[in-house]
């Protein structure tokens, strides 16, 4: 099977399966503040690490709703300089599910979906006290690039961490991070998610090998 990007018709498929290939995906559940102090919370499965040294993240507001204009999270690390990743689990993912709806910005979705907060560090944004991982943001620039159909466009935000929350339950005596101990979740196509339940390691090689 082939198609080109725009031309669904080529794959004779129900939906576009875009997405579907291109996961697991990272989910980032994003907590601001207005310029009004109205606590704004929000799921964005574009969302990855794109350098350690220094530590610096992405998520990419599109969806179907970006023809009604900058969404609230792009719109709140802009004008504050700050936003907090936090990460949702398994245990989590129907209040996560909640925050997804459209609402307008005077709405806090963290009351809606009964989240409790918890003061951040460095930055205004809270975080989410019941997430097991939280990464303190402050911003740094926006990308925009071109979009198709009603959309306005295709904007890429990027952070700064400057400050990471890690519940100790998360982490095994050996001192290592144990994403099986929390599930995080992750974004497949569709309407379908995945949970971490199972890992497993690989030596890295190396290198090649002499005759």
């Amino acid at each position: 099977m082939f198609f080109e990007p725009g031309q669904h018709k080529q794959h004779g498929l129900p939906h576009n399966p875009f997405k579907a290939l291109v996961a697991p995906r990272p989910i980032a559940w994003i907590s601001s503040l207005s310029a009004e102090g109205i606590v704004n919370v929000a799921p964005y499965s574009f969302y990855n690490a794109v350098s350690d040294q220094p530590p610096i993240v992405f998520f990419a507001p599109n969806g179907p709703n970006r023809a009604e204009g900058v969404k609230d999270s792009q719109r709140n690390a802009e004008e504050t300089g700050e936003f907090v990743v936090n990460v949702p689990t398994w245990e989590l993912r129907e209040r996560m599910n909640e925050t997804s709806a459209p609402m307008p910005p005077e709405v806090s979705e963290a009351e809606i979906a009964g989240l409790k907060l918890a003061e951040s560090r460095l930055v205004k944004p809270p975080r989410l006290a019941e997430s097991p991982v939280s990464l303190e943001c402050r911003y740094l620039q926006t990308l925009e690039f071109p979009a198709e159909g009603t959309m306005r466009g295709n904007y890429v935000v990027f952070g700064q961490v400057v400050g990471l929350h890690i519940d100790e339950a998360a982490v095994t005596e050996s001192g290592l991070v144990d994403p099986t101990r929390y599930k995080p979740l992750a974004r497949l196509g569709y309407m379908d998610y995945a949970a971490v339940k199972e890992t497993f390691s690989m030596p890295r090689p190396s290198g090649a090998q002499q005759p």
